[in-house]
Order: structure tokens, then C-alpha cells, then sequence
């Protein structure tokens, strides 16, 4: 009951969440069985609310663009590292920067223009 007390001050302290949702500090037990049901009517509530006003479906939305962006990374960096003439390039070109005999950001750039370009 005491940690409960804290949390609650704790939340006031935060901004108001961009779901609109107000936060609930709940406690339960699924060992000493009470609370769970009060915390998923939270769940559900939480859901609800985020529904009514556009925040899930909008949070979604988001959620799936974000995967888009990070498949699309984790292919052109698969193509990338698997190149042989770049793995062999990456490896002198590494050991160039952290000896400070070449700029990162140079040799990044000349890194993807070899790739890209040939």
C-alpha cells in the first residue's frame, strides 16, 4: 500500500500521455489472487478509451510504418555487410578511423558510394 501511494504521487509528476488515458496505480496478486480482474478492466478501459479518440488506430498506423522502415534497414544493411568488396574495404577503412587517420563520416560516404556505385 505504501509503494501504491508513492507511484500515485510519481504519476502526477509525468505529462499527460499522448493517449489521452489517464494511468491507473492498481495493486494485485496473482499468487494471493486478488486484482487481477480490476487491472484488466484497466486494460480494457485503457483500450476503450484509445479507440474512442483515435489514439490506437493512429498509434497503429504508426507501429506498422516503423516496422516498414526497419525491414527495409535490416535488408539494405544484410546486402550491405554481406558484400566481399565491402567487407574488405569495411575492414581497412575501420582500422583507418580508429587510428584517426580517416574521418568517419568520409569514409562512411565513401563506404556507400563504393557499394551504391561500384
Amino acid at each position: 500500500q505504501l509503494a501504491m501511494g508513492e507511484y500515485k504521487n510519481a504519476l502526477h509528476l509525468f505529462p499527460p500521455a499522448p493517449s489521452g488515458f489517464i494511468p491507473k496505480v492498481q495493486c494485485c496478486s496473482a499468487l494471493e489472487g486478488y486484482g487481477i480482474p480490476e487491472v484488466w478492466q484497466t486494460v480494457l478501459s485503457y483500450e476503450n478509451t484509445t479507440k474512442n479518440n483515435g489514439f490506437f488506430a493512429q498509434n497503429r498506423a504508426n507501429q506498422e510504418k516503423y516496422r516498414m522502415y526497419e525491414a527495409i534497414n535490416e535488408a539494405l544493411q544484410d546486402k550491405f555487410y554481406g558484400s566481399e568488396s565491402i567487407k574488405t574495404l569495411l575492414a581497412e577503412t575501420e582500422k583507418q578511423v580508429m587510428n584517426g587517420k580517416a574521418d568517419a563520416l568520409i569514409s562512411a560516404k565513401k563506404l556507400l558510394d563504393r557499394y551504391f556505385n561500384g
